[in-house]
């Protein structure tokens, strides 16, 4: 007699089917057990009379599955994934299969197959840590969560860079993409000034505790203690909010993660080499993105605010000093002295209180009630030691590529005079060549 292969399931209806054709059961009651109405029940049991136990075991075990993918499919989806798509994870991989290459199939089974020709390896449950839930915020601009990602976004064809990533906390929708060298105030002011010009003024920045958007170390005097943007947020009336925890801004950290893993291989599959044309790149991913995975906010209210004749971008988002002019009319800022020019008589300037404005290009201006005013450059001392803050510090330090082997006119290709050498012969042997070009 062959056995029977029966799963749970089947073994609590064969129970139930036992007892009703001894009439210990009603089929009402039955239904209620097996979750049945009382016409399945009715099948059921005159099924059981005729074949016995066979009568409930499911007729399609051991059969193929009718939606099984075709083999077809199976081989041009390995094919691609082992290729073009190289190192794409499964949900990403089964977006372009669908969207570029018109295949059909779940992300589902494009994941049992990367497992199975060891293309991905299942990841193990991580340990559930909870944190305190914070609700999104209702109106799309009220909060707007920042950071920079320094990673190697080009995948080796360009130098590694820093992604600055701005996320709408409501809406969970990205607001700008840059990529630059490093996180600097220039770079936040210049990714934060395209922001401001597209989209208007959020009401606040939330970010971590680097020294861009937070003093750490209060000073004792009764001024305020502001970074450069922190004024320059000011000025704009926007307030800036500094998380405690990665946690608490882990909306931005989150998408960064899937930043590091979809955008690197978006730009390999379009030939995109360098940052420049990244940048350019980068509106058209974010309107990608934010149609898959951005959600409708609350509150139907946009709450960005547009810029006003008085916000002076181009003055607003500069490294702002204040110096005091001397009795010679001279201020020293960045260890140059500057020599002001003016028709007005002299003791009018004398001590008088005047900003100092650096942008991104280095030029310098010099504000006095508002109005730049004429100078030139008195005296320039040799530049020292200069203060790196930590996020910059790998960008300081970064090495130069410098040539694998010497040129070719080189000294070192004329040969030198050696005690074995004959006089007036100073051309080493192949050996000592050899040895010079593996260096």
């Amino acid at each position: 007699m062959d056995e029977l292969l029966m799963s749970r399931k089947e073994l609590n209806r064969l129970g139930v089917m036992q007892r009703l054709s001894e009439k210990r059961m009603g089929q009402k009651e039955a239904g209620a057990i097996l979750h049945l109405s009382t016409r399945q029940i009715k099948r059921l049991l005159k099924a059981y009379r005729q074949k016995g136990t066979a009568g409930l075991v499911s007729r399609h075990r051991g059969r193929k599955g009718n939606h099984r993918l075709s083999e077809e499919v199976k081989k041009r989806a390995l094919n691609l994934l082992k290729t073009k798509y190289k190192g794409f994870g499964p949900t990403l991989a089964h977006e372009k299969l669908v969207e570029k290459e018109k295949l059909t199939l779940s992300d589902e089974s494009v994941r049992k197959l990367m497992i199975e020709e060891d293309l991905w390896k299942p990841r193990k449950a991580k340990k559930v840590v909870v944190h305190q839930l914070r609700e999104r915020r209702a109106c799309f601009g009220e909060l707007v969560q920042i950071d920079g990602s320094p990673h190697d976004w080009f995948e080796g064809r360009a130098e590694a860079c820093v992604l600055l990533v701005f996320i709408d906390d409501a809406t969970g929708k990205l607001v700008q993409l840059l990529f630059v060298k490093s996180e600097s105030l220039f770079s936040y002011c210049q990714a934060a000034e395209g922001y401001f010009r597209r989209l208007g003024k959020p009401v606040a920045f939330y970010s971590d505790k680097n020294s861009i958007f937070r003093v750490n170390q209060p000073s004792a005097g009764t001024q305020p203690d502001l970074t450069q943007f922190g004024r320059a947020m000011l000025e704009l009336e926007i307030e800036i909010i500094c998380a405690n925890t990665p946690q608490a801004k882990g909306r931005v950290e989150r998408v960064i993660q899937t930043l590091q893993d979809r955008l690197p291989k978006e730009m390999r599959l379009r030939g995109i080499n360098g940052p420049v044309q990244g940048n350019a790149y980068l509106p058209e991913f974010m309107q990608d993105f934010n149609a898959r995975f951005g959600e409708d906010p609350r509150s139907a209210v946009d709450v960005h605010r547009p810029l006003t004749a008085k916000d002076d971008l181009a003055r607003i988002l500069t490294w702002q000093e204040t110096r005091s002019v001397s009795k010679n009319l001279t201020i020293q800022f960045e260890k140059v002295v500057y020599q002001i020019q003016t028709d007005r008589p002299s003791y009018a300037l004398r001590h008088a209180q005047v900003t100092v404005c650096l942008n991104a290009q280095e030029q310098v201006t010099i504000l006095y009630n508002g109005n730049a005013l004429p100078f030139t450059i008195y005296h320039q001392q040799a530049k020292q030691a200069e203060i790196v803050s930590a996020k910059q510090l790998d960008f300081a330090l970064k090495e130069k590529h410098l040539p694998s082997k010497p040129a070719p006119d080189h000294p070192w290709r004329r040969g030198f005079a050696t005690p074995l050498s004959k006089r007036g012969d100073v051309t080493p042997p192949k050996s000592d060549i050899s040895i010079l070009e593996n260096r």
